[in-house]
This record gives structure tokens, sequence and C-alpha cells, in this order.
């Protein structure tokens, strides 16, 4: 990084990974600096007069006052152009593959390494000509990043002009591969792109979001919808499977760009992450999912500073790749750890704390982060997206804590886990009734068009009769199932088909793991027309009793793992008015009785 405007202190107080420095009058908010003989990096958070107070992204352990202090000028900022793909980073942008050749299997203090490959040269393919007027935002040219995605090369902000020459070939993302007549001289462009992390990259238009972002999860993509350039929370308590979710979606989802942010778990946890992702298959392609992904790893044992960090690199990367005309959805798992970061950096500051120690600004800092998910028209004319879902880990399970409900004031979808599906081997154990999607709406004309006309009302259809089952096992739970009437007692039956049958789902399937909207779709209308007929038949004498025990129950059961699942429904449909049948008649059910 350049070094500019460059102010030399000392540290005066070393407090954590907070360090108050002196005599750096001069300094501004954000501005990254090297801190005492080892350089470790920090980012100024606070100006008092001369004095200066440093977040430093690395232990600060052995620090000692009156080591210097020298800051660059500048913010923290990202290196962005080919070779992101496909990458580990930690939470400020380093490669823990440069790391570990540098230091080995643990992260030594100091540590400097480019986020971009400077060596590399990749191929550059020119799409514009030589006399051509550019603006900011323009794509001039592309790369093969990986087999899968296109990395466009764009103008830097700031440049406009005539292209004076611009050369295909290969280059290393420092060489000039053109030149640009401006208004006040010749400007080289390179592959390299600088940006701010903590400044939302800039587009053109905010779209409506309204094109469902399709994940192939049953319970989110018929019940609960995110659109693309929406924004997610998956709160709920240890071991209610907010990673394996979250790694569902990342594997599944109809984007086209991964960002996967490990913000402060368990390195146990994490390591399972970086060891699994490689070995994915991309589902539509066949090739390696980390094709199209990219990796940001910082556990809870790593310094704090660099958590809070590592989600404004995060979303950073995807506003990237958004500007190239991809579909981009962000995990971040989990803000929670990102907002105890804050906690503790506010402590150290002597900040006046707000609701259970968090600071005041934790509600702004979420919003900020979540409002930079979006659907766009950018300033290449191409439409993008970043989708965002952040996992929460809320102490206990109590959704009244502070980073849930702040959460929830920003998300537009909110995706509840439950401790005790969970422990039933309900998984995804997303409950239905505390569960929504304030997207719902928006999505019925793409359904209605796309999937089916009747899609929304089956969707509604079915909630309701979850909702009047959750009123019914109050009663159950009081006088017995048996003290139903037949009518209820079938809503009790239905429902536990749509919930075992439809809402389960099994991740480590081949066929289960993802369902197409069209297969959800006549999943749903099978459930539902099995319980319109099984009216029919109550009216006719039918008890329900007896329909719990019909053949058609295991075929039901089993559809979600058929791969002709057109014929399977269509055959299904055929068996339960050929059993119903049997049932009206009193020969058959005395037959059935014996």
């Amino acid at each position: 990084m350049a070094k500019q405007n460059t102010i030399t202190g000392k540290i005066a107080k070393i407090s954590g990974p907070v360090v108050i420095a002196k005599e750096m009058k001069g300094s501004k908010m954000y501005d990254i600096v090297s801190v005492g003989k080892e350089e470790l990096l920090g980012e100024i958070i606070q100006l008092r007069g001369e004095q200066a107070v440093i977040q430093v992204y690395e232990e600060t352990a052995g620090l000692m006052p009156g080591e210097k202090v020298v800051s660059t000028g500048e913010p923290l900022q990202l290196e962005l152009g080919p070779g992101l793909l496909t990458s580990i980073y930690d939470g400020i942008g380093r490669p823990l593959s440069k790391i570990a050749e540098q230091s080995g299997d643990f992260i030594a203090r100091g540590i400097k390494a480019d986020t971009l490959d400077h060596k590399k040269k990749y191929d550059f393919k020119a799409l514009i000509k030589k006399g051509d007027k550019i603006k900011t935002g323009q794509i001039i040219g592309s790369v093969k990043e990986t087999s899968l995605i296109d990395h466009k090369i764009m103008v830097p902000m700031g440049i406009e002009g005539t292209i004076e020459s611009i050369t295909s070939g290969k280059f290393t993302v420092d060489e000039t591969v053109a030149i640009v007549k401006t208004k006040n001289g010749k400007e080289k462009l390179t592959m390299l792109q600088k940006w701010p992390v903590r400044k939302p990259r800039s587009f053109k238009e905010k779209l409506i979001p309204k094109i469902p972002l399709i994940t192939g999860q049953r319970v989110f993509d018929t019940f609960f919808t995110l659109t693309k350039g929406g924004t997610a929370a998956i709160p709920g308590p240890f071991g209610a499977g907010k990673t394996v979710s979250q790694q569902q979606l990342a594997k599944w989802s109809d984007a086209e760009v991964i960002v996967y942010i490990g913000c402060g778990e368990r390195g146990n946890e994490m390591t399972e992450v970086l060891t699994e992702f490689p070995e994915l298959k991309d589902p539509k392609s066949g090739k390696p999912l980390m094709e199209r992904t990219i990796m940001i790893a910082n556990t809870s044992n790593m310094p704090v500073a660099a958590r809070e960090a590592s989600v404004y690199a995060g979303v950073t990367i995807a506003e990237y790749y958004r500007d190239m005309g991809y579909n981009v959805a962000l995990m971040a798992d989990s803000t929670s750890r990102w907002a105890e970061a804050m906690r503790e950096i506010g402590a150290r500051l002597e900040e006046m704390p707000g609701e259970e120690g968090y600071p005041a600004y934790l509600a702004s800092r979420l919003a900020q982060f979540y409002e930079r998910a979006g659907r766009t028209i950018n300033l290449n004319d191409s439409n993008g997206s970043v989708s965002i879902i952040g996992a929460v880990s809320p102490p206990g399970g109590d959704f009244s804590e502070p980073v849930t409900q702040n959460t929830l004031r920003t998300t537009k979808t909110f995706w509840a886990l439950d401790a005790s599906l969970a422990y039933k081997r309900h998984f995804p154990s997303v409950n239905w009734l505390t569960s929504y999607s304030l997207y719902k709406d928006k999505v019925e004309d793409y359904l209605k068009n796309k999937v089916a006309k009747d899609f929304p009302e089956l969707r509604d259809t079915a909630m309701k009769l979850l909702q009047k089952e959750s009123e019914l096992q109050e009663i159950v739970q009081l006088v017995g199932p048996d003290a139903l009437p037949e009518d209820e007692k079938a809503i009790i039956f239905i429902t536990k088909s749509i919930r075992e049958d439809f809402l389960q789902q099994n991740a480590f399937h081949e066929v289960d793991s993802y369902c197409s909207f069209e297969k959800q779709y006549l999943m749903l209308k099978t459930i539902l027309s099995f319980y319109e007929k099984i009216l029919l038949a109550i009216k006719s004498g039918v008890k329900v009793n007896k329909i719990t025990g019909l053949k058609v129950n295991e075929r039901i059961a089993r559809m979600k793992y058929e791969l002709d699942f057109e014929k399977e429904t269509s055959e299904i449909a055929k068996d339960i008015d050929k059993e119903l049948n049997k049932l009206k008649t009193k020969d058959a059910i005395k037959e059935v009785a014996q």
C-alpha cells in the first residue's frame, strides 16, 4: 500500500487490541497505520486532539509504550481483480495460503501479503477498441478467471475519456492493458482496482427485489422466500443447523458467485468448512464449487478487530462481482460474533454501553451492512445483485437479545431455527410459526408465471393448516386426539405429512438435497389434493383412522426421493383416488379392518 501524508507518532497506551498513539496530529478517521517494530496493521477509530485511538488487527502482546506508529494516510482498502475466486482470506484480505508459506500453520505477527497474486499472468481479452469513449464502471475487457466465471475488467472510479491504446494478451494485474486520454492527461489502466471496504460501491439505481433466489430448500423457497438482492437472518441456538443451512444455500442457490464469511466461529467448525468446501461439486456444472466461491476465515481465537473488518471485506468483494453483472450470495456466519467484537472494542474505548453491553451504534452498524445488499442497475448498465444471509447466534437461543432484534428490524426474511425441532431431528429446523418473509407478495408474479398459477394459493393454504394444527395441538394435550371431530383429525393428519414429507429435507441425500420449484409445487399439490379428497371421504362416512393406514401414505413419504417426480406424483394421485374409493364401501372398510 502506497504511503501518503505519512504521520509518525508513538504508542502512549495499550489495552488489548486498542492502542492509543500520541503526536498523531493530521491523522484522519479510518486511516491505516503500522504499529510497533513488527509493523502490526491497525486502523484509526477515534481521534482525541493529537491522540489517535487505533484498533490493531493482530495480537498486541509484547508492544511497549514509546514504539513507533506510522500512518499511511489511506483507509483499509482491498485489492480487486482476477484471482479472488477459489481463494481463502483472513479478515483483512490476506490469502491464508501465502500466510502459511511465510509462517506455517500459525499466523505470525506483522506478515504482509497482497490480496492478489501480482506475479501470475492472466489472459486479457479486450472488448473495446482504440478511439472508443469510456466512462467509470464500463467493461473494457475480460479474463477467464475460472472455468465458471468470466472476470470483467472495469474502468476504475473517476476515469473518463478516450481509449488511446488497448491490447489483448497475457498480463499481470499491475501491467498496463490500456491507456486513456482524459481531461487531466493520460491514465494507464491495469486489471487491478483498490476500494475502501467501509464505503459501498457506486451504482445507478436500486431495483425492487422481486426475483426469488432459488435455494432448492423447500421451507425457504415455498414458505419464506428470499429474493435476489434481499436480506435474510438465520438465528438459532447451538446445534440448530445454522452452518449446514448456510452451506446448503451456498451450494444450491442460483447465485453465480458465493462469498462465505466465517466471522468469529469456532476454529474446529471453520476447519470443517475450509476442508469440505474445496471438495464440493457445483451441482449445475460438475466443477468444484470453489471455482465460483471466495471464503473469508476469521475464527474466534483470531484478533477481534480483524473480525469486524472481515464483514466489510466480504461485502466489498460481493459488490465488485455485482458490478460485473453477476448475482452474488453472501453468507455471514455469524453476525453475533461480529457484534461481540464491537462490544469488546467499545469497552476498551470506555464507551457508554447500550443494551447488554453492546455499543449504542450496534443497530446502525448492522443496518449499514445489510443495506449494502440489493438488486441494482450498475454503472455499466448491467444488472447484478448482492443477497446477504446473516446467521445470528443468540445466547441460549434467546431471540429477544439485541443482535437478533436489531437484525430483525433490518432484514426482510426471518428463518428462525428451533432447538426443539433440531432435537427431534427435523432439519432444516426452521420454525414455520415464527419465521416470515416480507418478499412473499413481491415474488407472486414470478411464481404464477414461471412455476404455476395456483402455487401462491397452495402455499397460503398449507400455512393456514399448519397454524390451525398449532391451535388443535393444545386441545389434544388437554382432552386427547379422539375428542376431535373427523375434519379436525384430518388437519392433524395432513399437517404431519406437510411437516415430515415436505418441510423436512435431507441435506446429505443425493436426490433430496436439492428440490426444484417445479418439484416443490407438485409435492405440495399432491399433499393438499389428498387433504381435499379426505374431506370428501369423511362426508361419505370414512373415518380418518382408516385413512392413516393406506399404502399411498408410504408413497407420499417417499416422493421427495424420486428423480422422476412428475410421473411419481401423477401415479400417487391415481392411487389416492383408488384407495379412498375402496374405503367408501362398507365391505371394503370391513376388509381393511380385518
